[in-house]
């Protein structure tokens, strides 16, 4: 329970934390600085290069829907190209040696391209883990239902880093050109 001191306490800290904050240069990597920002408009130039199974499909859909592009070529001022490699481990066994849970391991190797050229601006890699349990034998769909989630849940968590990371060297372009 917060006394009425705590609460005058936060109430003069806030502002406080925002002037020092506001002092040493941060500002927020979306937010608007000064009405100068493009940011969204670079996110919604980049062309997603499509990515082969199932995964690579979610993983291209979920940066389309971050990046708020079309997943047209035409006119784009970035291509960013993707490779993806997945990884299961048991991590789950009963004493009969039957498994019980798996740990699944998603890494994409991303290079962002400038329009023109050849060699990329900005690559890296990003690795993901997600699980899933095994389901006793009369409930096999359950499995299939639950990896596919997990593979989901890693796709979207990989679109998300990658934004990120994306959304940094943009930004500092950004700042780079008046």
């Amino acid at each position: 329970m917060m006394t009425a001191l705590t609460k005058r306490n936060a109430w003069v800290a806030a502002p406080a934390w925002c002037l020092i904050l506001a002092g040493c240069g941060f500002h927020p990597l979306y937010g608007n600085n000064g009405g100068n920002s493009q940011l969204a408009a670079s996110f919604s130039s980049v062309y997603v290069e499509p990515i082969p199974d199932r995964v690579g499909y979610q993983l291209r859909n979920d940066l389309l829907d971050l990046f708020n592009a079309t997943g047209d070529a035409g006119g784009s001022a970035y291509r960013l190209k993707l490779s993806l490699t997945e990884n299961e481990q048991v991590v789950g066994l009963q004493t009969n040696t039957a498994i019980t849970r798996y740990n699944y391991m998603l890494t994409a190797h991303y290079e962002l391209i400038p329009a023109g050229r050849t060699d990329p601006a900005k690559m890296g890699d990003v690795t993901t883990l997600t699980a899933y349990d095994v389901a006793a034998a009369p409930f096999l769909y359950a499995t299939v239902t639950a990896e596919r989630d997990a593979k989901d849940r890693a796709a979207n968590e990989l679109a998300e880093l990658i934004r990120t990371e994306i959304a940094v060297y943009l930004r500092a372009e950004a700042e780079k050109t008046p």
